[in-house]
């Protein structure tokens, strides 16, 4: 009987790596405040990134993939496959802020993992960490290493007064640049994983978002450039070297074939950063805020050195990769990405209709076709705005063309429409030129809007406006 029973045992071990083979991992690389044309593969000049550029000569290149404008919306839409309109994830989540991505959301973590995959965070989660019930691994993943918070001291790993260093929920200090301690760790649980369960590694680097700091070696190269510009260089050059091993680890323990790598930013980037030919930086709705820089690659699956200019949005991540892993799309809350499989790897049509852009419920813009409509926008960085807040924080406020004044006083409020195949920097405003066209994007843009959520932060604000000690009467 022993032996029988180690007999069906061991056949079960290998029907399960066999089923584990037949799914593709899935290595989820988001790049923090990476500008759209800072990597040579999207025409960067200044900065060496030759891992990076190989990835995405093998794979292709999306030339349209649309983000949220700052990073804890876009990590909210990616782990949910929903909008900030349905999340409420509008805006960032500071540190010990009473709020986070809400509980009744189910996330990609959460479906792949009832598929059957081993999952794992390897960076920052900045989706709310003020109740246990929010942090990563309550939230569908088995593992996670790095930080909550955004903003956090390479070197020291601190944020502000608090250490922001954490391996599954328990803080932790140790000694190293946030960028090789993560790249190690990703290497570590790509060559001891479970061999019978397919891999789901998101790996969030805090690279390249501020403070500018790095290891002086990796400024050496970059000596004919200067300020934060050089130290956005060597941040640069160490998460391609990052990279770079986590390739190296994948190839070295037989399961690169069968690795599916998606690499992206989660905004537009800021200053230093370079978003040419697009408009505007990070905190923005125009292109340069909301158009990430990424690829996909999976040898012999993805298309090898094509560009694709189809339009998609990181919601699409959600159902296209639970579907490719054989998990349910079933659930309570319903799903605003579509399964971009088939744009991918057959040369199909974008599956939309129309994108949303949201910044909040009164700053928006909808893409339909090449066309673009902006409503209240601005070249303003809104990283620390709050919601609905127009023309705050840093960067420059968008110049009133006479077009945009004569559209706002017709439909009050400001809109601003582009043609994208002929204007990819949103510079001629034609809404007055195409008054149906803007009518009928307006009540599309409409649609997405009428059942918005409110600000998830808004709850916080109003619980501390309440728990103010009363001013004594004078």
């Amino acid at each position: 009987m022993k032996i029988i029973a180690t007999l069906v045992s061991s056949f079960l071990i290998l029907v399960s790596s066999f089923a584990a083979e037949q799914r593709p991992n899935i290595v989820f690389l988001l790049i923090d405040d990476l500008g759209y044309a800072d990597c040579g593969f999207n025409g960067g000049k200044e900065i060496h990134t030759p891992n990076i550029d190989k990835l995405a000569a093998g794979g292709t290149v999306l030339e349209s993939l649309y983000v949220q404008p700052v990073c804890s919306p876009t990590r909210a839409a990616l782990m949910t496959g929903r909008y900030a309109t349905h999340t409420g994830v509008y805006t960032i989540v500071r540190p010990h802020a009473t709020w986070g991505l809400p509980l009744t959301e189910r996330t990609m973590a959460n479906a792949l993992h009832d598929a059957g995959y081993a999952t794992s965070i390897i960076g920052k989660w900045h989706l709310g960490e003020f109740e246990p019930a929010y942090l990563p691994t309550a939230r569908g993943f088995d593992h996670h290493y790095g930080h909550y918070f955004g903003m956090l001291d390479y070197f020291t790993h601190m944020r502000g007064p608090d250490l922001d260093w954490y391996r599954d929920g328990q803080q932790i200090k140790e000694e190293g640049y946030t960028t090789h301690l993560l790249a190690k760790e990703a290497c570590r649980t790509i060559t001891e994983k479970d061999k019978t369960k397919p891999l789901f590694l998101y790996l969030p680097f805090n690279g390249v978002h501020g403070p500018l700091e790095v290891p002086d070696e990796y400024l050496k190269p970059y000596g004919a450039l200067t300020g934060g510009r050089q130290r956005l260089a060597g941040m640069l050059a160490a998460v391609d070297e990052a990279i770079g091993q986590i390739v190296a680890a994948l190839e070295s323990s037989g399961q690169r074939e069968n690795t599916l790598i998606i690499f992206s930013t989660d905004n537009g980037g800021p200053p230093p950063g370079t978003n040419t030919p697009l408009r505007a930086f990070k905190g923005s709705i125009y292109e340069g805020g909301v158009r990430g820089c990424a690829f996909a690659n999976w040898p012999g699956h993805i298309p090898e050195g094509k560009r694709l200019k189809e339009p998609m949005h990181t919601v699409d991540w959600y159902p296209t990769l639970v579907k490719l892993a054989g998990g349910s799309l079933e659930q309570k809350t319903p799903l605003d990405g579509k399964d971009v499989w088939p744009m991918l790897t057959q040369g199909a049509p974008s599956p939309h209709d129309a994108i949303l852009c949201v910044q909040s419920p009164t700053v928006a813009a909808v893409r339909m076709g090449d066309w673009k409509l902006v409503m209240n926008g601005s070249d303003a960085d809104s990283e620390n705005a709050p919601a609905g807040a127009k023309g705050k924080g840093k960067g420059k406020k968008a110049k009133s063309t006479t077009a945009d004044s004569a559209t706002a006083a017709q439909f009050g409020e400001t809109l601003a429409l582009y043609n994208l195949a002929t204007d990819i920097g949103e510079k001629k405003n034609l809404a007055l030129a195409e008054p149906e066209r803007v009518a009928a994007m307006r009540a599309r843009l409409a649609e997405f809007l009428k059942d918005a959520a409110k600000p998830g932060q808004l709850g916080q604000e109003a619980n501390a406006l309440i728990e103010q000690p009363k001013k004594k009467a004078k």
